[in-house]
């Protein structure tokens, strides 16, 4: 199908477009979780952020970030409630767009293909960024389904053309598989010519990674037995070149390889194709294209009338396909043991970031009796998928575990918060800081009258420093001295006026000096004054602060309690539940590998059956040619 090719992290990834401004610290985080693949920390760390409400501006794109999140963990309920809300807001249209677009992928992918189509045509113009494309393929998917192949063909053209220009970007993998499956559904209906021709656009396709070079093999195998289902053999063997030799659809490859030659009527052309596959089944395990050309073999030998050896390749083959229902018997037996599933975890660990949906997959099969047996089911996707959910539950068991050590590690913080309240309260309520404040207030107080005093009576000595008081008082002691003088003999009358003149003029220079420094100095003092009076409101709400945690705190602490008793008996419940899961899961585990292992034995029967019917054939040519060759010479004799 063609969602094979939309995946569902992409439906959750944010469009790329021009840089903007994250003004939510909290949203930010949560975006720098995701762009490192962080999408549980990023979802879990969101919502928290939400309910706090600590995300706006940015609501609207949380939210889609959030709905997306949760269509890429399969919780389709969730996100489609997330999408709705948004629409029923009267979102910005860009988001609006965006929530029709994730519906419509929600609705499709629930079977749902008339509304997913209704709600994909309410998206008005085009997507921002690659989410048009997924818009577009999404767009095909449906037309597919409904057996519009031609639109669905028309839709995927307009996206990739065929003559693309030579700096032209190579078409995405997801427009890839698009390509392929509506070119398999186009021969599947008949459309050869239309069909083929997106197969061989798939089929030559350079292949920068593994998983396109892949998609390119599929592509050509499946032109090629299409090629062979309209008896084109020479048509079949040039698509079927094209196939990597070591790749995962070699074995096909080579099987139809071998059919085409047998078709143009060249057995011996097959030996070679099928010699080669059917000395890979000690690696391809019970792989249907090696069974099938272990008799496809003596086959060959057959037509090419060397019986002796073909009726010795038989008649090894069905010994191989006993020997291979022995181990798979024997398969069945070790998976049913329970080992299976435990083995496959630890051949495949999780690696160093775990996480919900990021599973490594399956790459090692596991330490077993006939492992190779298990190579095909491992590579299923029905199997990775039960797989990562196993990965999933452990996941979450590991996460629910973790919560409730550290809920015990917040319950000893609390005791330890509650005890050093208990043991500093009696010191805060002996303290004597309101008494304090209130002194230091009078005390301020009686500051601003005497300032306001000083400016009604422009009294410029108030501001004197410690040098200018000293000389003040210097001052005042040479007037006494100067006036006691005066009707002395001390000093002559001249002297003392004399003297008497220098202290006016020393005076008036000291009183022009704080005349000047009058104004700056009193500001400099209004201001300290004013900074006092914050220091105290400051202080005044700490005591006030102080006086509430006496009362206050006790409670808090009594809540907070609660709180880490019902995430406890939460998690505790939990627990339980997600072991139950994982032991289903495994149990799931264990009975695909098995349905598989046993689907394999019925084949197996199938071609020891041909096998053995082959052997019956030859033997029977062979007495019809002892029979012929007896009866020749008497008939001769009788003639005479």
């Amino acid at each position: 199908m063609l969602a094979t090719g939309v995946c569902t992290a992409a439906a959750q990834t944010p469009v790329p477009g021009a840089p903007q401004v994250i003004s939510a610290p909290h949203y930010g985080d949560t975006l720098f979780h995701f762009y490192q693949g962080r999408s549980f920390a990023a979802i879990t760390g969101l919502m928290v952020s939400q309910h706090f409400e600590r995300v706006s501006p940015h609501d609207d794109e949380a939210e889609v970030l959030r709905g997306g999140l949760l269509l890429g963990y399969g919780l389709h309920d969730e996100a489609e409630a997330v999408f709705a809300r948004l629409i029923e807001r009267q979102a910005p249209p860009e988001v609006q767009n965006r929530a029709w677009f994730y519906l419509a992928k929600l609705r499709h992918q629930r079977g749902l293909p008339e509304a997913a189509a209704l709600a994909l045509s309410r998206v008005v113009g085009r997507l921002p960024g690659t989410l048009e494309e997924d818009h577009q393929l999404l767009r095909a998917q449906l037309l597919l389904d409904a057996r519009d192949y031609r639109g669905a063909a028309a839709v995927l053209r307009a996206l990739q053309p065929e003559a693309p220009k030579k700096d032209a970007p190579p078409p995405s993998t997801a427009l890839l598989y698009a390509r392929y499956n509506l070119g398999v559904a186009l021969v599947k209906a008949g459309d050869q010519t239309e069909g083929q021709a997106l197969l061989d656009s798939v089929g030559q396709t350079p292949g920068p990674d593994e998983e396109v070079r892949s998609l390119r093999d599929r592509a050509n195998v499946a032109l090629g037995f299409a090629a062979l289902s309209a008896k084109k053999p020479r048509d079949a063997r040039a698509v079927l070149q094209r196939v990597r030799l070591q790749g995962p659809q070699s074995n096909k490859a080579l099987l139809g390889f071998g059919w085409a030659a047998a078709e143009l009527k060249d057995p011996q052309l097959a030996l070679a194709p099928w010699t080669e596959l059917a000395g890979r089944g000690a690696q391809g395990g019970a792989d249907a294209a090696v069974l099938e050309a272990r008799i496809a073999l003596p086959y060959a030998m057959a037509e090419l009338r060397a019986y002796q050896s073909a009726l010795q390749g038989y008649r090894q083959a069905a010994q191989g396909f006993e020997d291979e229902q022995r181990a798979l018997t024997e398969s069945i037996a070790a998976v049913r043991g329970g080992e299976f599933v435990n083995r496959l975890l630890d051949a495949n660990p999780e690696g160093s970031a775990p996480g919900l949906g990021v599973s490594p997959g399956i790459g090692q099969l596991p330490p077993l009796p006939h492992a190779a047996h298990l190579a095909p089911l491992l590579a299923g996707h029905g199997f990775q998928e039960a797989f990562k959910q196993l990965r999933d539950l452990q996941f979450l068991q590991h996460n629910v575990q973790q919560w409730q050590n550290n809920l015990g590690t917040y319950a000893d913080m609390l005791d330890n918060r509650r005890r050093a309240f208990e043991a500093r309260l009696p010191a805060a309520r002996n303290s004597r800081g309101a008494a304090e404040l209130a002194a230091l207030a009078e005390r301020r107080g009686a500051l601003v009258a005497e300032l306001d005093r000083t400016q009604s009576e422009v009294d410029v000595g108030a501001f004197a420093n410690p040098a200018e008081q000293a000389l003040q008082q210097r001052i005042a002691r040479s007037r006494s001295t100067l006036k006691a003088a005066e009707g002395s003999e001390v000093m002559d009358a001249a002297t003392l006026a004399e003297a008497a003149e220098r202290l006016r003029r020393a005076a008036g220079a000291l009183q022009w000096q704080l005349s000047q420094t009058y104004s700056e100095r009193r500001w400099e003092a209004t201001k300290a004054l004013r900074g006092a009076e914050a220091t105290l409101t400051e202080a005044r709400e700490r005591e006030a602060a102080l006086v509430r945690a006496q009362q206050e705190e006790p409670a808090r602490h009594a809540l907070f309690a609660e709180r880490i008793a019902q995430l406890s008996a939460r998690i505790a419940a939990m627990q339980p539940q997600l072991a139950g899961a994982a032991q289903l899961a495994q149990a799931r585990l264990q009975d695909i590998a098995v349905a598989e292992l046993q689907a394999q034995q019925e084949r197996l029967g199938v071609y020891a059956a041909q096998a053995r019917l082959a052997i019956a054939q030859i033997h029977d040519q062979a007495q019809f040619a002892r029979r012929t060759d007896t009866a020749a010479p008497a008939a001769e004799s009788n003639a005479r």
